[in-house]
């Protein structure tokens, strides 16, 4: 798998023991990986470095996951960023994705599950950079201006922008997708396997926190409502044009 030599990741686990059996076995499949043992280690691992994808251990000494990846999306909103967590609760990978986890793994697992996981966020994360550079750039959204490129969304009042927002992928691609279905139902299978990789009940509530974050993002515009469509998925309506009281 000579495609992966020059990816890099930054593996924050406190088990030393596990986190080396795991860097061996991603390096075996031809990743480069650095290992930190806890958040404020992998903090300053991650500011030094340029990496691809991070996955981080929730319970850690000194600084957790979570706060380790607060930390990270401050200073990136792009890496893709994989959760390894020996809790099962559903509160605690909302939480994950609220923050912006692009995965959730839950130990014990098996090292071919989370090879095959980095595998597909790597190659989503390739084929949304090249669709960015293909695709088009802007969309008018009622008030609002999106640049899919540049992931930005502002509002403009004249030739004057009021306000202006820094949309992260995973908001930058559901907003393109709504945006080109504009007044149409946007199946939520649809969006899930395009942007998420896999529909399931966690990648289910992640776009859920996603769709509740880009409502508030376009509040200012009493036109633009985005309604849940019960058993199919989400409709975009910005009233006033054409379809949208189909």
């Amino acid at each position: 798998m000579t495609e992966n030599k020059n990816t890099r990741i930054l593996l924050v686990e406190d088990d030393r023991n596990f986190g080396d059996v795991l860097r061996s076995y991603l390096e075996m499949h031809n990743f480069d990986v650095d290992l930190a043992i806890d958040g404020i280690d992998g903090f300053e691992q991650f500011r030094r470095g340029e990496y691809d994808l991070c996955i981080l251990d929730v319970m850690m000494p000194r600084k957790d996951g979570f706060t380790l990846a607060k930390d990270i999306r401050s200073k990136n909103s792009d890496v893709p960023i994989i959760f390894l967590t020996a809790k099962t609760l559903k509160e605690d990978i909302v939480e994950g994705f609220k923050i912006g986890a692009d995965d959730y793994v839950t130990k014990p697992f098996n090292s071919e599950e989370l090879l095959y996981r980095v595998q597909a966020i790597l190659k989503r994360s390739k084929r949304n950079q090249e669709e960015q550079e293909s695709e088009q750039e802007e969309y008018t959204i009622g008030k609002y201006t999106f640049n899919y490129p540049l992931r930005i969304l502002y509002l403009k009042d004249g030739n004057e922008i009021n306000e202006k927002v820094k949309l992260s992928p995973k908001e930058a691609m559901l907003l393109r997708m709504f945006s080109e279905q504009r007044n149409k139902v946007l199946p939520r299978s649809e969006a899930l396997t395009k942007i998420w990789g896999e529909d399931n009940y966690f990648t289910a509530r992640s776009m859920d926190v996603f769709i509740t974050k880009i409502r508030k993002y376009l509040a200012d515009d009493n036109n633009i409502e985005i309604s849940n469509i019960h058993g199919s998925g989400f409709r975009m309506i910005i009233k006033g044009e054409a379809g949208s009281e189909l």
